[in-house]
């Protein structure tokens, strides 16, 4: 995923033009499957218009000896995202009118855009700005913006049934490692996952042999320019989408090493709410949750009434709350090996978990014998940590009408040993299993008071 990461690096991205494409190829390179789609400029979708598709071919700043004191080439934040076209002289004052610069972080390059109003501009480090001296300088963007597309990729990996979990990702910051590149590699190696039907790699990257792990959900994943994007794919798939998808993430921000995070659904009653709660309860304990109010990303767009979709996001540091956030300071220093492969664990797990939720139910009245069959000690004492009591309470909770997931959550084990249990007990006919009945249609709905 690292490597992945450094591959899509320098890709001048936007919400339109030649990087996004360059990117979904990239990413079709290791999902062969990916259908790279496009929409014209002009187009509707819901309350917006499709823009015009940008194009940048270079962008500099220089000085009257012909110096170039900033340059697009050394870093693709130094130009205001969708600048309009110019080549003019401007003295030092009226340069000013058009930089952009963090006074409180002095060596970072912020990441400034003006998609939908005419304008240019240029982002420089604040101690860079203040050693320009007086003078004339002439600023030159080398763009055009002009009708195009849209583009977005889309990928479908079928199950058993047409019940879908959504995944979605963005494609449109430039540079930016955890607020960008992070999510692209993590969807994008859940995606190899899911489609592998579960069977590991060996070192070479051959999939191993084995029986492959069943796949009750289909997996509809997306990479979309953020918020239009999302729009976008929307508006063209609605009725569907709400037809079919039970359950989804918007994958970002996942691949430094700081503590993970969500952001719910709107009421935060769905069942990606339920698994990722879960999930991060078990396995990285100090999480943080933030409220639907917090929200930033495309979960905007999922849970918006009308859509109603049950889409949360997962994080490790959320967008907006930390230093190096649309900066130049969000790079592969920031983004790590473990960091990603953290990420990538905690988004396996939710998938894993939603695939194993069902509805286990109890084939005798009252409690088993469970000594005959080697599951409960034979010798009783007051040492109850002797006792299986996880079994038994799996059990106790096996009415028909609790989840696998909830029943977990209330004996308070984690999903994954939880399977193990039920499993156990499913072969000795002790306990019958039904697949979860999926709330139809999925609607975020606010908890009975």
């Amino acid at each position: 995923m690292h490597q992945w990461a450094k591959g899509l690096a320098q890709t001048w991205r936007s919400i339109t033009g030649p990087g996004v494409r360059e990117t979904l190829r990239y990413i079709q390179d290791l999902l062969p499957n990916l259908k790279i789609r496009e929409v014209a400029t002009g187009e509707s979708a819901f309350d917006w218009t499709v823009p015009d598709e940008w194009t940048l071919r270079a962008a500099w700043i220089e000085n009257e000896a012909g110096e170039r004191v900033i340059d697009v080439a050394n870093h693709p934040l130094h130009v205001v995202g969708y600048s309009v076209p110019t080549d003019q002289w401007l003295d030092r004052a009226e340069l000013e009118t058009h930089l952009h610069s963090l006074p409180d972080q002095l060596d970072a390059i912020p990441y400034v855009t003006s998609y939908y109003a005419p304008r240019w501009g240029f982002c420089l480090t604040h101690r860079q700005r203040l050693k320009l001296p007086e003078g004339r300088y002439r600023a030159v963007v080398d763009s055009t913006l002009m009708p195009g597309v849209l583009n977005y990729g889309e990928l479908l990996i079928p199950g058993e049934t047409e019940e879908e979990i959504l995944l979605s990702t963005y494609i449109c910051h430039p540079a930016m490692a955890n607020n960008e590149l992070s999510g692209i590699v993590v969807t994008t190696a859940l995606a190899r996952y899911l489609a592998s039907d579960g069977r590991p790699f060996d070192a070479a990257g051959v999939e191993s042999e084995g029986a492959p792990r069943r796949r009750r959900y289909s997996y509809r994943i997306v990479f979309v320019p953020e918020t239009i994007g999302s729009i976008v794919y929307i508006s063209r798939n609605l009725d569907a989408l709400r037809a079919r998808v039970r359950a989804g993430f918007v994958l970002t921000c996942i691949g430094d090493e700081r503590a993970y995070s969500m952001v719910p659904t709107r009421w935060g009653t769905t069942a990606s709410d339920r698994v990722a709660r879960h999930v991060l309860r078990h396995h990285a304990p100090e999480h943080n949750e933030y409220s639907f109010l917090d929200r930033g990303s495309d979960e905007r767009q999922y849970c918006s009434p009308g859509v109603d979709l049950p889409v949360a996001s997962l994080m490790r540091s959320k967008y907006g709350t930390y230093p190096e956030y649309h900066t130049s300071l969000d790079d592969l220093d920031l983004v790590t090996p473990r960091g990603l492969a953290g990420g990538f664990a905690i988004a396996k797990e939710c998938v894993d978990a939603l695939e194993a939720d069902r509805i286990p139910v109890a084939t005798t009245p009252c409690e088993p014998q469970l000594g005959k069959r080697g599951l409960y000690p034979t010798l009783s004492t007051r040492d109850r940590s002797l006792q299986p009591r996880a079994l038994v309470d799996l059990l106790a909770y096996a009415d028909g009408h609790s989840t696998l997931l909830e029943i977990a959550d209330t004996i308070g084990v984690p999903m994954r040993e939880a399977v193990q249990l039920c499993t156990r007990l499913e072969d000795e006919g002790l306990i019958d299993s039904f697949p979860t009945v999926p709330e139809f249609p999925p609607r975020l709905r606010r908890p009975t008071l």
